[in-house]
């Protein structure tokens, strides 16, 4: 169909179901490499279904990167994922990287206030070997950045959040700063808190952050299960796990992957056959699986598809600065910290991970970065140094090698109060054709959780259709908690 409009005879039936085509499938297309679109390739790949994987950036990964510079291997920027990331988990164990991006014993956060007396800096959010909600209790009761009624109320307003019912549609429409100030939340306790994990999650603050979301984030990763929040993240380059050995087991799978391959057209004919175009060559396969940011879907479906396609467009997007410095000498003692009384969120010691021989490289990740995106390096280093040195006084006397900057203008969608009724399932009206990214109805907020549960779900929908099991994909989830 040379105008990308669904064939009349595949149209919607009266049930409002797409139309079927009349031989069963063993072929797909998927478009797009990162995390979703390498996530269903697999997952149909294992089901016996010949499947092309079409990237058009010269890697795979998507957004969870790495690059050389120098002697360095950079992450684009830090990648985290909680053990309640059970996709996630998944995804690592089936490319053969979970020992490189070992989880926490226990959930540990060192969280260090710059502006706060010298004894009284260092707080700790760690867990204890107790069920939900007190494996917290002990940690909240001493938290040195909160009042003792501070810390009161924020247990009454967890357990009202826990309270919350997620499948409240009312949830989405509502933002999560109101909903904490309504629940006797200070403007401290939502910095010291709230926010402290809200933003590194959600890529928003609590007043741009829809309860929705939110509240799956805290009942998900701190009031489900004592152990849910522990923290993992890779010790070795992403490039690593996402590129080189997600690579090795698409080829093991039998996936054909192309790379530098952008497509520029999809349509499917009277018979149910899609074609996708690319430079070249046009691809004739049974389902299509569009793992691409919501512009690039947008702009790809064929009309029909949606109902209101024009939705996607209204998902808004937020950014996140990466900040990277390179000093002659170790200055920070522990793996990681948060930090609050500073434009500094969260730091890493990336120096054995980016195989750095001398001194220490630290990234900080900083989220909801919408004031900052777009400042001059020069700019951001006269912020940033002096707030390390701040922070950590071993930098005070420390020579900077190197620093620099990675900016991610759309790293995520906006996690906006409404943004629910506007994510997509993996399911589209046009038939064999299905939807993966963060972006669409995970009911997760934009994270490389988010991002393989929605692969796993276009997968589990596609094999349906084909005429294979996909239900035990389903069960993924749960076999990696």
């Amino acid at each position: 169909m040379s105008d990308g409009t669904l064939p009349e005879g595949l149209a919607p039936d009266a049930s409002g179901r797409p139309g079927t085509p009349s031989a069963s499938g063993t072929s797909a297309v998927v478009v797009g490499g990162g995390l979703a679109g390498i996530t269903a390739a697999l997952a149909l790949a294992d089901a016996g279904v010949r499947v092309t994987l079409l990237e058009g950036r010269p890697r795979l990964g998507g957004l969870a990167f790495s690059f050389e510079r120098g002697n360095l291997t950079v992450d684009n920027g830090q990648h985290v994922y909680l053990r309640c990331c059970t996709a996630y988990r998944w995804f690592l164990d089936r490319i053969d990287a979970a020992a490189l991006a070992p989880l926490q014993d226990r959930l540990d956060v060192p969280v260090l206030d710059a502006d706060a007396a010298p004894g009284r800096r260092l707080g700790r959010l760690r867990r204890d070997a107790l069920p939900v909600p007190l494996h917290l209790g002990r940690s909240l009761a001493t938290y040195p950045h909160l009042s003792l009624v501070e810390r009161a109320k924020v247990g009454r307003a967890a357990l009202a959040l826990r309270a919350l019912d997620l499948a409240d549609p009312a949830l989405d429409a509502q933002d999560f700063g109101n909903w904490l100030a309504a629940h006797g939340q200070s403007a401290r306790a939502v910095e010291a808190l709230w926010d402290l994990v809200g933003v590194a999650t959600l890529n928003a603050v609590a007043k741009d952050a829809s309860l929705g979301l939110a509240a799956m984030v805290f009942k998900t990763g701190l009031l489900s299960d004592p152990g849910a929040a522990d923290i993992g993240w890779a010790r070795v380059p992403l490039g690593e796990l996402h590129d080189r050995l997600a690579r090795k087991a698409l080829d093991s799978a039998g996936v054909r992957t192309e790379i530098r391959t952008r497509v520029t057209s999809i349509s499917i004919d009277e018979n149910g056959i899609w074609s996708v175009q690319v430079p070249g060559e046009r691809i004739e396969t049974d389902a299509v699986v569009l793992a691409v940011p919501q512009r690039e879907a947008h702009g790809l479906l064929p009309a029909g598809a949606l109902d209101a396609p024009e939705r996607l467009l209204e998902i808004g997007t937020a950014p996140i600065l990466n900040v990277h410095v390179v000093y002659d000498r170790k200055v920070l003692g522990r793996p990681f910290f948060a930090a609050l009384g500073s434009p500094v969120q969260w730091v890493f010691d990336r120096t054995e991970a980016s195989r750095l021989r001398e001194g220490q490289y630290l990234a900080l990740s900083q989220s909801a970065a919408q004031d900052e995106i777009d400042e001059p390096v020069a700019v951001l280093r006269e912020r940033y140094l002096p707030e390390l040195e701040r922070l950590l006084p071993g930098a005070r006397d420390a020579e900077v090698k190197d620093f620099f900057v990675t900016r991610e203008r759309t790293a995520t969608f906006a996690p906006t109060p409404g943004v629910g009724r506007l994510r997509p399932s993996a399911r589209t009206k046009a038939p064999g054709l299905y939807l993966a990214g963060a972006w669409t109805a995970t009911g997760w907020p934009a994270t490389m959780e988010s991002a393989v549960r929605s692969g796993v779900g276009a997968a589990a929908a596609a094999l349906g259709a084909l005429g294979r099991s996909g239900a035990h994909l389903l069960d993924l989830f749960e076999e990696a908690a």
